[in-house]
């Protein structure tokens, strides 16, 4: 016998004793009487704390989109967020700069 008819036949058996096992679980679940649930408590997973933005990260981003020529628009943004300059801004107003960042020049 070829190693291909060999292969051949062991997915016929498998496929015969997976529809073997489905016939039994059938069979078992419509005997069994239903049984009500326990109500089950979820435990909530924390969620993953937010990786917190540094000023360097936010330093180095706006550094870029300054010296491709967007200063006025860079300072635009440090202003909008209370600061004259980027070490006065608030560390929680990090994450919304760097969105507004993002869309510097794709504008």
């Amino acid at each position: 016998m070829s190693k291909i008819k060999l292969l051949l036949d062991v997915v016929s058996d498998m496929r015969s004793l997976a529809d073997s096992i489905q016939a039994v679980a059938d069979a078992m679940a419509g005997s069994e009487p239903v049984e009500a649930k326990e109500p089950t408590t979820t435990v909530k997973e924390p969620e993953p704390k937010k990786k917190e933005i540094t000023l360097e990260e936010v330093r180095a981003k706006l550094a870029e989109k300054s010296q491709a020529g967007l200063t006025d628009q860079v300072r635009e943004i440090i202003q909008k967020y209370g600061g004259s300059k980027l070490s006065e801004v608030d560390p929680k107003h990090y994450a919304d700069m760097l969105k507004d960042e993002e869309v510097l020049g794709n504008e």
